[in-house]
């Protein structure tokens, strides 16, 4: 049964902790924009509090979750947990993410405050401010038996660290992210220092759809944030100054033409000055 909370109930916190994989889903917010879920696993995540999650992005070939966090006006983000041992359980978390780029004053800042171990993947802390969470039955999820976390990912970045500091100069992250993390499969653009690597040492991104439903560029919704609304408002409030010194000077001129008809009808009853 389908329990709901405005925050992270502590009597799951334990629970969650103890996962070793979870699920994270965002979406552009162009209705022809691809939903993206990724799976995450390793134990690079925590609960600071109960309405904040975090966990550490690692490097791949794929940038949909940062881009969509990056996209102005959205940052819609779900983290789903199941259990596959024990009772059965799903567990979600609803909230607005943030993305906090390795590089960044705030980065350092943050894995110090929280004793964050990084690796050479490590590309971005995701923080979730979480709105609601809520869990469900997870009756039809099946039975699975944990037996170690891959070390693929691990070894593929630290043995690319390590040739990068061998004189490689080809092989730094930073290249690696601005080919495969710089634009999103929607057009939408990704890691921001990535972008900047990628204009600077001219590295061209990859291609990350084909067909015809590739696109050729991304149509953003149209959002309307403060500035806009003053600005639209500043026009309404001088239109409005327009329109009643119009209808004043329109009334004047009005009642003149009246006047002059009377007077032309019946001059003696012409209003004299």
């Amino acid at each position: 049964m389908a329990i709901f909370h405005e925050s992270i109930p502590k009597a799951q916190i334990e629970w969650i902790l103890a996962q070793k994989v979870f699920w994270v889903a965002t979406a552009p917010l162009s209705k022809d924009g691809n939903v993206n879920v990724s799976p995450k696993g390793g134990p690079y995540f925590g609960i600071p509090d109960e309405r904040t999650f975090w966990y550490m992005d690692l490097s791949g070939s794929g940038i949909e979750t940062i881009s969509h966090l990056h996209e102005k006006g959205n940052g819609r983000i779900t983290i789903m947990f199941s259990a596959f041992e024990g009772p059965p359980k799903i567990f979600r978390l609803w909230g607005k993410g943030r993305v906090i780029e390795n590089g960044t004053k705030e980065f350092q800042d943050f894995i110090t405050k929280h004793s964050i171990t990084t690796i050479p993947g490590s590309r971005s802390i995701i923080v979730v401010d979480v709105h609601q969470a809520g869990s469900s039955c997870g009756f039809s999820v099946p039975f699975y038996e944990f037996k170690e976390h891959r070390t693929v990912l691990n070894d593929f970045f630290s043995n690319r660290e390590k040739r990068f500091k061998e004189g490689k100069k080809e092989e730094s992250i930073d290249r690696y992210w601005a080919y495969k993390n710089a634009w999103s499969m929607d057009g939408l653009p990704g890691l921001e220092r990535a972008l900047v690597t990628g204009k600077v040492e001219h590295v061209e991104p990859i291609k990350k759809m084909v067909g015809p439903h590739a696109p050729t560029r991304y149509y953003a919704p149209a959002t309307y944030g403060l500035k806009q609304l003053m600005f639209v408002a500043v026009i309404c409030l001088l239109l409005g100054a327009a329109l009643v010194q119009y209808r004043i000077e329109y009334s004047g001129w009005v009642t003149e033409r009246i006047q002059q008809l009377v007077g032309f009808l019946n001059p003696e009853e012409m209003v004299r000055p």
